[in-house]
């Protein structure tokens, strides 16, 4: 297991928790954008997006579309930044990855994810896919000014 590291503001977290709990009881989504150096991840900003599953689904799953994305990358190459990952919330489930985050996630990318209970934020954790696509491991987060 490699040990990766993902840096961001403290109220980046905030921010994530507040989109998590203001989505309740859907899925909140989005992207994570920054800058990469020497391998580790610095997140300058988060760009939230809908969640695009019909109403019946959006509880359990998230799924930002490919117009979203586009857009997402385009702002982020306008500002000089990388799409570094994505971040999503899970309504009444731990924050670790469902065996619908392994089947549809990529190998680099950091997932943030933060547990929603009881309309509430809770645990927060980032993961990391390894290459051979068969499990993510945690990744730190390390909170910055």
């Amino acid at each position: 297991m490699e040990n990766w590291t993902v840096r961001l503001k403290a109220e980046d977290l905030d921010a994530i928790r507040r989109f998590g709990e203001s989505a309740y009881p859907h899925e909140c989504c989005g992207l994570l954008l920054g800058r990469l150096e020497k391998g580790e991840k610095f997140l300058e900003e988060l760009y939230p997006v809908a969640n695009t599953w019909d109403e019946d689904t959006r509880h359990k799953r998230f799924l930002i579309s490919p117009v979203q994305l586009i857009q997402g990358e385009k702002h982020a190459r306008e500002k000089k930044l990388e799409v570094l990952g994505f971040y999503h919330s899970h309504p009444d489930a731990e924050a670790k990855p469902s065996s619908f985050d392994l089947e549809n996630a990529w190998p680099f990318y950091s997932y943030i994810i933060v547990a929603i209970k009881a309309r509430r934020a809770k645990e927060l954790n980032s993961w990391r896919m390894v290459e051979d696509r068969t499990r993510f491991d945690p990744e730190s987060i390390i909170t910055i000014k």
